[in-house]
């Protein structure tokens, strides 16, 4: 009977995935899903949030939302890029805008890519595998 219990993923198990969005309901979405993938998640409700986190957390991986209220998802991406000990850490865009133009200005400020929401939990998954390799072999 024990082996039908489903064990949780961990795949990225120690891989440090910070989620940076106004909504809870996206942050809560992500972590849940980035967990059960075995990774460990900070979040944080803003740009200004996040600045004064990710020195501490030290995240292998951002995803961040674009619209977000007093720091945006630009600038935040452009300040944590700035910064030589965090420039290679792979940061997503996560936005309901889907323009070139949008894309174009994420990685303009040094985005790696960007997910259009509402986001699958495959494709926060494949960007999960994608950028997650990237930064171990940096």
């Amino acid at each position: 009977m024990l082996d039908e219990v489903k064990a949780p993923q961990t795949e990225f198990t120690h891989l440090k995935v910070m989620v940076v969005d106004d909504s809870k309901t996206i942050r809560r979405t992500a972590e849940n899903l980035l967990a059960k993938a075995g990774c460990v998640v900070d979040s944080a409700v803003d740009g200004f949030d996040a600045l004064g986190r990710v020195s501490a957390f030290d995240p292998d991986l951002i995803f961040i939302d674009v619209l977000m209220p007093r720091l945006d998802g630009y600038q935040t991406c452009a300040l944590i890029k700035n910064n030589p000990r965090f420039r290679a850490i792979p940061i997503i865009m996560l936005s309901s805008k889907d323009s070139i133009f949008d894309k174009a200005r994420g990685r303009i400020v040094g985005a790696s890519d960007y997910l259009t929401k509402p986001f699958t939990s495959e494709e926060l998954m494949a960007a999960l595998h994608q950028y997650a390799r990237k930064r171990e072999t940096v």
